[in-house]
């Protein structure tokens, strides 16, 4: 009896050491008699003793490597190190167990080849302002190499682009000159503005002051017409007046030697008297030497 439970015991730790549980986004491999026999999900399996072993665990997320700078010649014959991310994902388990030996190497080395052929058919300038270009041409030739081996290559990309010192210092003395012209440009924009508007306001001020002597001798000439007809106004209501009154002869020929009287004070050299105020300026002596003679 003793035997027998000794022996269920180790069946049983068998059994349950054989009993695995794959977790989510992986995959393994199983191999039986050192041949490929399967490729495990996710859930719960159970491995045969002995027979079947485990190859690989593969995981199924989405990779990145960042590899080291790597020496490229451009066309120009311009050396720089350029070192690039590369964002991988395993679609095929079975094909990146068996497909290649040791990937990441030869993802590494693949990378670094492209990526020397890419910039060797760019420029300096081209290879500075074309990183999104050479990340698709890279992304493009890699996915399709990466292929048999259960790869997609999701992206590439360039992380940093390294010119050599003198090339840098000259790219340094380029940006600042560039600067430099541009903040002249915008200071000269800026005065050529600031004069027009100041050319602007003086012409709107002339303007206005214009407007407003126009308004002030048109205001001023219409006090005048106003006074002139007020004064028209004032002498035909007081003839009027006079009209309806029905004067006689001799106080019109009174009024009217008053009127000569007035004039007569002023500065006019040369005066015509009507007959009709002559023969009341006579009878005016006349009544005067009366009064002094009484």
């Amino acid at each position: 009896m003793l035997y027998l439970a000794i022996i269920i015991a180790l069946i049983l730790v068998i059994v349950i050491a054989n009993i695995k549980i794959v977790p989510q986004a992986h995959a393994y491999i199983i191999e039986r008699f050192g041949g490929y026999h399967q490729t495990w999900g996710v859930g719960l399996h159970f491995k045969v003793p002995f027979v079947d072993r485990i190859a690989s665990k593969v995981s199924l997320k989405e990779h990145v490597v960042d590899f080291p700078p790597q020496p490229v010649i451009t066309e120009d014959n311009v050396t720089m190190q350029i070192d690039t991310v590369v964002y991988y994902q395993i679609t095929d388990p079975k094909l990146y167990t068996y497909g290649v030996e040791r990937p990441m190497m030869a993802i590494e080395n693949l990378t670094a080849t492209t990526l020397r052929n890419i910039i060797g058919d760019l420029e300096l300038d081209e290879t500075l302002t074309s990183r999104d270009t050479v990340n698709t041409k890279m992304r493009a030739i890699l996915d399709e190499a990466t292929d048999p081996w259960g790869i997609k290559i999701n992206r590439v990309e360039l992380k940093n682009i390294m010119p050599p010192k003198e090339i840098q210092d000259a790219m340094e003395r380029q940006m600042k000159a560039e600067r430099e012209r541009r903040e002249s440009i915008l200071r000269a924009e800026g005065e050529k503005k600031s004069a027009i508007l100041l050319a602007e306001g003086e012409k709107e001020s002339a303007i206005l002051r214009a407007e407003a002597k126009k308004q002030a001798a048109i205001r001023e000439a219409e006090g005048e017409a106003e006074a002139i007809i007020q004064v028209k106004t004032a002498i035909a209501e007081g003839i009027r007046r006079i009209n309806e009154a029905k004067p006689t002869e001799e106080y019109l020929r009174i009024k009217a030697l008053e009127s000569f009287e007035t004039a007569a004070n002023g500065k006019s050299t040369k005066i015509i008297i009507p007959s009709e105020i002559q023969g009341i300026a006579g009878l005016a002596t006349a009544v005067k030497e009366i009064w002094k003679d009484a």
